[in-house]
């Protein structure tokens, strides 16, 4: 069955998507796509099974063939768990995972590539045996309140919500975090400033890193988003006082209105949450009635809310399940794959969590989401600690880079599409058609556009007028190939094309 559409008017936001989407990064800053890595499970160089800085250094030129050109890396600091979250030292190396010199080669062997590199850090809180911690609890059991360290804290003597006994003391201490060994910083202390603007400098500068995940900014203070927001501010003005141009992203896991707020910290960019999991507009288009149209409507929700600074469009993460399972795609890898090309359809900068790449599953607890990077059968890391469910749904990456139809190709190729058109992330979006569903949207970077048409539909083929515009690129999850007649695009179920003039 063919599906007929004509792209003969706009649909009624036309005028105000062409005023309100985002404007055209500078080229090259930041990369189009980008790739997270659990440096714990993801390759091993020494044999103790235990993935490490030099073991991602090794790949490199794999992540570089598929396309990603930023990294983001989880906490490489010295901590006591196994997700390093929890930070004894914000100005060393985690001996599991190396030394300050592998993070330092891995930093120039990145820049020499043209790679970008970003590291996670959590400086809401720090572990309970971090040495400021241990200072400020020896004081307080000692009865001495007036130590510095104290001061480091949100220590209280009448306790309440978020807030942890201190043992052999009548004190409290806030743990937004309950239970993970976690005590908040006092982010209003100048000497704490003073401390992580030396932890900024010695990460930019002395290691060389091209910027910060920062981990869990609405817990900055708690229930008080506007204090958040300056406290972004300030970390955003230090960073670029140290280091211009040093990209910041922030998690700011809530809805749409509030992450467009945060954008007024001046902050590079929020992950985007309303793009991810389930229902996020990826998924619950794909799943739902009239996709196209649903899609199209989320999408310009996005533009509208956030019409300046980076969007950065995500499916999974470490902390959520993976895309496998959000589609229901375990035996079913064209659905896995058209979610991630619709990933590569948006605006922005797109991030991809490893083991995507692969079809890798997990959720539940947090060790099943973050389990071994499958490369082989003779190469994986042991899994993380407390993992319940190891499983793989698809072959491994010397396996699926032997198979073109592969999930792993099908990534690759939407890597290369954006960056063959660095429109589709950097352009204004128009959206031409969304109806039933088929979606045609426009980008336009200065002189340089393409269209974007794509068909949600399963099993039926769509045919759209498209005038003089001629394929330069289909993302084809099947058999079936993309073809123009006589002006007219026929689309085969799930495809995705770029089309140019």
């Amino acid at each position: 069955m063919r599906i007929m559409r004509k792209l003969t008017c706009l649909i009624a936001s036309l005028a105000l998507a062409l005023a309100l989407s985002p404007a055209g990064l500078a080229e090259g800053k930041p990369a189009v796509n980008w790739y997270e890595v659990f440096v714990r499970s993801y390759q091993d160089s020494d044999g103790d099974g235990i993935g490490d800085l030099n073991g991602l250094r090794q790949r490199l030129d794999y992540i570089q063939d598929m396309g990603w050109g930023g990294i983001w890396i989880m906490p490489v600091m010295p901590s006591p768990s196994y997700h390093k979250y929890d930070v004894t030292d914000y100005c060393a190396v985690d001996p599991e995972y190396g030394t300050l010199e592998d993070m330092r080669a891995l930093a120039a062997d990145c820049r020499e590539r043209g790679i970008q590199l970003i590291v996670d850090l959590p400086v809401n809180h720090t572990s309970t045996r971090h040495p400021w911690f241990q200072a400020a609890c020896e004081a307080l059991r000692q009865g001495d309140a007036e130590e510095p360290c104290v001061g480091y804290y949100n220590f209280s003597q009448a306790g309440g919500t978020g807030f942890v006994p201190l043992e052999g003391t009548d004190w409290y201490y806030e743990e937004r975090f309950a239970g993970g060994g976690m005590p908040d910083l006092n982010l209003d202390n100048p000497e704490v400033r003073r401390e992580i603007e030396e932890i900024l400098g010695f990460w930019l500068v002395d290691v060389g890193v091209d910027g910060f995940r920062l981990d869990a900014v609405t817990s900055y203070y708690t229930g008080d988003e506007a204090a958040n927001i300056g406290c972004l501010r300030w970390l955003k003005e230090t960073c670029e006082a140290m280091k211009p141009g040093s990209l910041l992203i922030g998690e700011c896991w809530e809805n749409l209105n509030t992450i467009a707020r945060y954008y007024e910290s001046g902050v590079d960019s929020f992950f985007l949450f309303p793009t991810a999991q389930a229902e996020g507009i990826v998924a619950a288009a794909t799943r739902g009635r009239k996709p196209a149209e649903k899609f199209a409507a989320s999408w310009q929700k996005v533009l509208d809310a956030i019409p300046r600074g980076l969007l950065t469009p995500f499916l999974c993460n470490h902390d959520t399940g993976r895309t496998v399972g959000l589609v229901q795609g375990r035996s079913n890898p064209e659905m896995v794959k058209f979610a991630e090309g619709l990933l590569g359809t948006l605006n922005g900068s797109a991030f991809t969590y490893y083991g995507e790449e692969i079809g890798m599953v997990g959720s539940g607890d947090d060790p099943n989401k973050r389990l071994a990077m499958y490369w082989s059968d003779d190469d994986m890391t042991e899994q993380p600690p407390g993992a319940t469910q190891v499983e793989y749904a698809y072959p491994s990456v010397e396996a699926q880079l032997k198979d073109d139809a592969s999930i792993l190709r099908y990534v690759q190729a939407v890597n290369r599409a954006r960056l063959a058109h660095p429109e589709i992330a950097r352009g204004k979006n128009t959206f031409l058609l969304a109806e039933g569903s088929l979606c045609v949207m426009r980008r336009d970077l200065g002189r340089t556009k393409c269209l974007i048409a794509v068909n949600f539909s399963r099993k039926d083929e769509g045919a759209i007028e498209v005038g003089e515009w001629r394929i330069d690129g289909d993302i084809e999850v099947g058999d079936g190939r993309a073809a123009l007649d006589a002006g007219v695009l026929i689309l085969p179920p799930l495809a995705i094309v770029i089309l140019i003039r």
